[in-house]
């Protein structure tokens, strides 16, 4: 599933390309269980003549702010992609939601798993998927005293806590991963024993994690593109996810895999050694 940079860089490269177009019509919309809010029908009623003013980023929502106070909402999930097209371009069968912009060109909405997500909000909406999510780990609010803030008095192991959305917004397996290996932390550990120090590590990596990939392009392991169609190349520099049985570039030994709160989760026993077998609380 495409994470916070993955989901960056796909906002990015869409609104750049269409801000200030206007959605004629909604040309295509043969999955309309992708629609969450409103009902089918009023999505397509609605989006009619909206002209796109902006965009952004909440979590691993995609958003474009339209005229009349609406925002259109789209998460990709684990398969989605979203493409700004020439005119004549021809939807395949797994492209399940087509926008038509006033200059010829169309937007796909590229899902072969089906997973992906479309909410058309008015404020209220925006705000409620607003407050459903943490805080935003790139942003300046997001300092050190934060993140020991929301780790004190927590005792679940730091991986499932870094995957909660509702506590940090952003980071999937493959950050929470690349992260902990940054701050020689273990997966398992229980966030509240985590030390002053060990907590300034996590911090810077996350935040260099996340830039890393923001720099690479995000990371491409099946499915992602950015909405230009490109690749990312973050996948070429990964640390520990995805490298089982491959020497750690810090230390040489092998990397491990495990799972995790249900999620095969890469670390090194030596870097990311768990001080006491006592401490740990499987999720």
């Amino acid at each position: 599933m495409p994470e916070l940079p993955e989901v960056q860089l796909a906002a990015d490269s869409l609104g750049v390309q269409i801000a200030g177009a206007r959605i004629v019509r909604v040309e295509r919309l043969d999955w309309t269980r992708m629609v969450e809010t409103p009902s089918p029908d009023e999505f397509i009623t609605l989006l009619a003549g909206r002209q796109v003013h902006g965009w952004g980023r909440r979590a691993k929502w995609i958003l474009l702010f339209l005229d009349g106070g609406w925002t259109l909402a789209l998460h990709l999930r684990m398969s989605g992609s979203l493409t700004v097209q020439p005119a004549d371009a021809p939807p395949d069968k797994h492209t399940h939601l087509v926008l038509r912009l006033d200059d010829g060109r169309q937007v796909f909405f590229r899902d072969p798993r089906k997973f992906g997500r479309a909410r058309l909000l008015e404020a209220a909406g925006l705000a409620a998927l607003d407050a459903a999510h943490g805080d935003e780990p790139l942003s300046d609010a997001f300092t050190v005293e934060r993140l020991a803030e929301l780790l004190r008095g927590r005792k679940r192991a730091i991986k499932p806590l870094l995957l909660d959305q509702a506590v940090i917004a952003g980071i999937g397996n493959i950050y929470a991963d690349e992260a902990l290996w940054r701050a020689r932390i273990h997966p398992l550990r229980p966030a509240s024993g985590l030390s002053a120090d060990e907590v300034a590590a996590l911090h810077d990596g996350i935040r260099a994690a996340l830039r890393q990939a923001l720099t690479n392009g995000g990371s491409t392991l099946r499915d992602y593109r950015n909405s230009y169609g490109t690749r990312g190349t973050n996948q070429d520099h990964f640390n520990a996810y995805d490298r089982e049985g491959q020497p750690c570039p810090r230390c040489g030994a092998t990397i491990i895999k495990t799972v995790v709160a249900q999620r095969g989760t890469h670390y090194c026993p030596e870097c990311q050694a768990i001080p006491s077998a006592a401490t740990i609380r499987r999720e």
